[in-house]
């Protein structure tokens, strides 16, 4: 669940991710200047998110489950001082947008540095670097998230202000009535 409050032009906005047993994600959306709940298609998936350089499937991709991907060391890098593994990830299933993923991961704390997203035809069409990283409840996160589209030239980021981890949050905030109302029944 995504809650917007900012910039003004999308405050109110909720986005609902459900992941399904068979892997795949169902996806909705309230938009206040619609006044309703659209369910994003399997088509849309790949779409621009809010006007962003994050696709729908960018934004549901954060806990993509490993099984869904084959994965492959391909090497051993130093990314801005911190040693990494280079881990590509092709995923097992076609209809995901992009052919292969390309992820630095920290070799001493796991954390992800840089991913690079390919298209069918093995083009780079985004870039997305994780920085910023800071102790939250005891576990290192990323306060800013920037992905670019390359040749577009153009980019977005996100400035996590407020993180709570294992914060009790009810049921009802998992739905599509939640999505609608913005209260949980």
């Amino acid at each position: 669940m995504i809650v917007f409050q900012r910039p003004a032009n999308v405050a109110g906005t909720r986005f609902l991710t459900m992941d399904n047993a068979a892997g795949s994600s169902d996806q909705w959306i309230f938009l206040p200047s619609l006044g309703r709940v659209r369910r994003i298609s399997a088509s849309e998936s790949g779409g621009s998110f809010m006007g962003t350089d994050f696709s729908y499937d960018d934004i549901s991709s954060a806990d993509r489950d490993v099984s869904l991907d084959t994965h492959t060391v391909l090497r051993e890098e130093t990314l801005n001082g911190n040693t990494c593994y280079v881990i590509q990830s092709i995923p097992k299933d076609s209809s995901y947008q992009y052919s292969k993923t390309i992820t630095w991961i920290d070799k001493g704390n796991s954390l992800i540095y840089k991913a690079e997203m390919y298209n069918r035809r093995e083009e780079l069409v985004k870039l997305m670097e994780m920085t910023d990283y800071r102790d939250v409840q005891g576990r290192l996160t990323p306060m800013r998230t920037t992905v670019s589209t390359v040749g577009a030239g153009t980019s977005t980021t996100i400035f996590m202000e407020i993180v709570k981890y294992d914060d009790p949050i009810p049921e009802a905030v998992f739905t599509t009535a939640y999505l609608e109302t913005g209260r949980a029944r």
